[in-house]
């Protein structure tokens, strides 16, 4: 992968990242909304505004996955840093601002001289910011970021890390991928690890569908506005012809598949014209579009789903609500 900035020596940048282009956007849209069920790429939830939403939804009392999953960092990163071989390399995917992540940071960073961070995200404009910030709060950090999709950011990790690992999937978005897609990704990392290397991963529990269903649908709105962002993005960027006030959130349990799903529901009969698309897409009354789903796992599901892709569950640690699940994966 090619290096973009080399201008500091504590922090190299490889890979250009894929930013999601109108072009993306518009072919994907095409493709969800005139498959039947219809569905949206979650991805295209976190526009600006989008994006804002999701912050003000974390801070909800009925969303409990970002506040428990940084409970368990807050009050185990000792233990978790005592878990990993001295001279370890944290590398996260996914890593957005890496908040969290400072904990496990700090952690190790008070038994080593010096600490190597890979984050991974496909926004290239995200990790240099968050990289830059990260720098700025510890300098004995060296970051090699890695603007790339996941297989190709875990190839380039690959080639830059000497060393044992640690390769944090933080966040639940193990529950975004429904089941067989999850073992799939899970052994895809494992094929790149040693027997020296570990992984750190969280999962959001099963638990009482009452507290599931107000985590994705909260009194506020703030969700259900979220939900409809998606409707006014592509009014803007495509030409859309949504009357957001003729849909609604919805966000069912699915039991079958063991996962919240959150769609949007069409109030009425109607047909909505997509301007760039040239489209005219049918909606009938109570059908829905499927814009996201997060699956929830038993710990017994979480130890299958470790074998299956190769692994096995060394440690693990609970929030004190035992809502949320974060484990460490020792390759088998």
């Amino acid at each position: 992968m090619k290096e973009i900035s080399a201008s500091e020596p504590r922090l190299r940048l490889l890979g250009a990242g894929r930013e999601l282009t109108l072009e993306r956007f518009a072919a994907e849209v095409r493709a969800g909304l005139t498959a039947t069920p219809k569905t949206l790429p979650c991805a295209y939830l976190y526009d600006a505004e989008g994006s804002r939403l999701f912050e003000e939804i974390c801070a909800l009392p009925e969303y409990y996955p970002t506040r428990a999953e940084e409970e368990i960092l807050r009050e185990n990163a000792s233990a978790i840093a005592d878990d990993l071989p001295d001279g370890v390399s944290v590398v996260e995917l996914g890593s957005g601002s890496a908040t969290k992540t400072r904990h496990l940071l700090d952690a190790l960073l008070l038994r080593e001289d010096g600490l190597t961070f890979v984050p991974v995200d496909i926004s290239r404009t995200m990790l240099e910011e968050s990289s830059r910030e990260l720098l700025l709060e510890y300098p004995t950090l060296d970051v090699v970021g890695v603007a790339a999709e996941y297989a190709d950011g875990l190839r380039a990790v690959r080639a830059e890390v000497d060393g044992p690992q640690v390769v944090l999937w933080l966040g639940s978005n193990v529950g975004n991928l429904d089941r067989p897609n999850a073992v799939t990704f899970l052994h895809g990392v494992r094929e790149g690890l040693t027997a020296d290397d570990r992984m750190l991963v969280g999962v959001d529990l099963r638990k009482d569908i009452a507290v599931l269903q107000a985590a994705y649908d909260d009194q506020a709105g703030v969700t259900a506005a979220f939900n409809l962002n998606l409707l006014v993005r592509i009014n803007r960027e495509l030409g859309g012809h949504f009357d957001v006030d003729r849909f609604a959130h919805r966000a069912p349990w699915n039991a079958d598949a063991g996962r919240i799903e959150m769609h949007l529901e069409s109030l009425a009969d109607q047909t909505v014209r997509i301007d760039a698309l040239d489209l005219e897409v049918p909606f009938a009354k109570g059908e829905t579009v499927h814009t996201e789903s997060s699956h929830k796992y038993s710990t017994a599901e979480i130890d299958a789903l470790a074998a299956a892709a190769g692994f096995e569950v060394e440690d693990r640690w609970l929030d004190s609500n035992e809502r949320f699940s974060l484990q460490l994966l020792r390759p088998l």
